[in-house]
């Protein structure tokens, strides 16, 4: 199994961008895929959740209503939108996957770092 995430860059306060995991070795649409996020010097965090027939999602506070996640499962691909992004989204930013809500992430991609400048 892989996840291949990317995307990531340096962007201004208030910018966008959208990072892109794609998976292969694993029935892509049965999974769980999430997106973490771990800053300098900081414990990894989880910023958002879909599950495979993207009928639900989750947000943490601190992104709700900035970032959307979605998934193409004809493509093995899920994304990370973040709109409006601050200063404190800088961080290394991983995709999982993970067969239900119910139990741990068993795959993870190498990160990709998004730094936000002021």
């Amino acid at each position: 199994v892989q996840l291949q995430a990317c995307g990531g860059g340096l962007v201004q306060a208030g910018g966008s961008l959208r990072l892109s995991c794609v998976a292969s070795g694993l029935p892509f649409s049965s999974y769980v895929m999430g997106w973490y996020r771990q800053a300098p010097g900081k414990e990894r965090d989880i910023v958002a959740t879909i599950s495979g027939s993207r009928s639900s999602t989750y947000y943490a506070d601190s992104v709700k209503g900035r970032f959307i996640i979605s998934r193409e499962n004809a493509e093995n691909t899920v994304y990370l939108q973040m709109n409006s992004l601050k200063p404190e989204d800088t961080a290394v930013y991983y995709c999982a996957a993970k067969q239900t809500y119910y139990t741990d992430y068993a795959f993870w991609g190498q990160g990709t770092l998004v730094t936000v400048s002021s």
